[in-house]
């Protein structure tokens, strides 16, 4: 089983990952020249999916020793690109660029779904005290964020109409148990096509 834990910016994800799930956390990582690459252009989106796939890979790998890997935040990634542009901060044809590339990923079977959605919903004031109160991490995006939880919410709503029951509104006082992998969902491109144009539009 893959488990995706998501939500925005202070939302306890991290520290939820780290408490229930340390010996099969796939973390969240982001590549380490990402600050020199351009914020638009088809060479970008292509970047950004090849570093999505690669934390993919990472799930496989760690679901494959254990039976089941848990991410912190998605590694499909596709809803970042997809919840700027709905809040005006990424311009709609890097969101059909991220898009092209994502596809074609996911048709090569080099990203998939996962098994299961922990999806955390938090006030806006509560995610500013519990930020405020951790001083191990930057959130210099932290009022983006913010702004993100509408659209982000939004993207699983319409995951969870195509896969009903997958997403979990909250993120439980224990790691839920292991279920097998659902091999024929994993992968399906027309499930794909069919969350794409479930989503509100831009």
């Amino acid at each position: 089983m893959i488990a995706v834990v998501e939500g925005i910016s202070a939302a306890g994800k991290t520290t939820w990952c780290r408490k229930h799930a340390p010996e099969c956390l796939v973390p969240e990582t982001f590549p380490p020249d990402r600050h020199y690459q351009p914020s638009t252009g088809l060479p970008t989106a292509q970047y950004w999916t090849d570093w999505n796939a690669k934390r993919w890979k990472e799930a496989l790998l760690v679901e494959e020793v254990g039976g089941i890997a848990v991410c912190d935040t998605d590694p499909l990634k596709l809803h970042y690109l997809w919840c700027l542009a709905q809040i005006g901060e990424s311009p709609k044809h890097q969101w059909l660029l991220q898009l092209e590339t994502t596809r074609a990923a996911f048709a090569a079977r080099r990203l998939g779904f996962a098994d299961l959605y922990l999806v955390k919903k938090i006030d806006a004031a509560v995610a500013r005290l519990q930020s405020e109160g951790d001083t191990k991490r930057l959130r210099d995006k932290f009022d983006l964020h913010v702004r993100l939880q509408e659209p982000l919410i939004a993207w699983y709503q319409s995951l969870d109409r195509v896969f009903p029951g997958r997403v979990l509104w909250h993120l439980p006082d224990a790691l839920p148990h292991r279920k097998d992998g659902d091999g024929r969902t994993r992968y399906d491109l027309q499930a794909f096509d069919n969350l794409i144009q479930s989503l509100p539009a831009l």
